[in-house]
């Protein structure tokens, strides 16, 4: 099992903490750290809205100052909206970044949900085009990673003869993460992703369908072993040893190859991490 701190937010205010606990992860054995991709927090969920929602840092940028500050841990998004930027732009401070850190960047791929960052600063797009700008996008950033010289003619986006060079460090790309629960984003997830976690999904068994429709598609693809799963976040307050140990124990049951978990952004942040790294991580390596 592979050990990943998420619920880290990329808000200004709390950039020192945030930075603190990653630090530690690195020391003490977790896999990875993964930080949502936002310039302005929308209106999803208006019961979580802060004051601070618009004030905060560029995450490709913050993560570039994190791999050099850590040796070991992955780094990465969850997720990047793949529409929010030019995907050939994207494609190549991935890459950039993926050389610096030595191979451990991942990509979270998803198709944006903040309405409000994308008019403030890309398009915003009903749901359907959003995801077709993922689809695409993502084609192009792949070829972009693995072909020598790339010209790309879609709907939304264009290459003529581009060339990204130097390639990534990880072969055939950056490891690609997936949090969806649509079926496009399944399918799509099938078809380049490493790494998918389902949420909101509200039975077992439509967790367990929503793992089909990935695994179908990597079947046909004969990547089947390119891709595994990743349970859905939890944070257990206050920390609870046993707890935590039954779920990941299940998780284990389940089949699935990434844990991630949460602790509240407070004073306590880094020894939630350092204790998370004693008493639970040792017993599933």
């Amino acid at each position: 099992m592979k050990f990943f701190l998420i619920g880290l937010g990329n808000w200004y205010n709390e950039r020192d903490s945030v930075e603190e606990a990653i630090l530690e992860a690195d020391k003490v054995g977790f896999d990875g750290a993964l930080v949502p991709d936002h310039f302005m927090w929308g209106t999803r969920d208006p019961s979580r809205r802060r004051p601070d929602d618009y004030s905060t840092l560029d995450s490709w940028v913050w993560l570039t100052h994190l791999a050099a500050k850590t040796k070991q841990i992955r780094l990465g998004t969850r997720v990047t909206p793949i529409p929010f930027r030019p995907p050939g732009m994207l494609a190549k401070m991935v890459s950039t970044l993926d050389i610096l850190s030595n191979g451990r960047i991942i990509l979270g791929v998803g198709a944006g949900w903040s309405k409000e960052e994308f008019e403030g600063y890309s398009e915003w797009n009903e749901l359907k085009v959003r995801v077709d700008k993922t689809v695409e996008g993502l084609e192009l950033i792949v070829k972009l990673w693995t072909q020598k010289e790339v010209t790309f003619e879609g709907k939304y986006y264009r290459a003529k003869s581009a060339v990204l060079e130097p390639k990534p460090v990880q072969k055939p790309y950056p490891a690609l993460l997936f949090g969806s629960n649509g079926d496009r984003m399944l399918r799509l997830a099938g078809r380049y992703g490493n790494i998918c976690f389902i949420p909101n999904t509200r039975t077992p068994e439509e967790y367990e369908e929503g793992k089909k429709k990935v695994l179908r598609v990597a079947k046909r693809l004969n990547r089947t072993d390119k891709i595994a799963f990743m349970t859905n976040a939890i944070s257990i307050v206050p920390f609870d040893q046993k707890e935590y140990s039954r779920r990941v124990e299940e998780a284990v049951q389940a089949g699935e190859s990434y844990f991630q978990t949460s602790f509240p952004l407070n004073r306590s942040l880094v020894d939630s991490v350092r204790r998370f790294a004693e008493e639970i991580i040792p017993s599933f390596k």
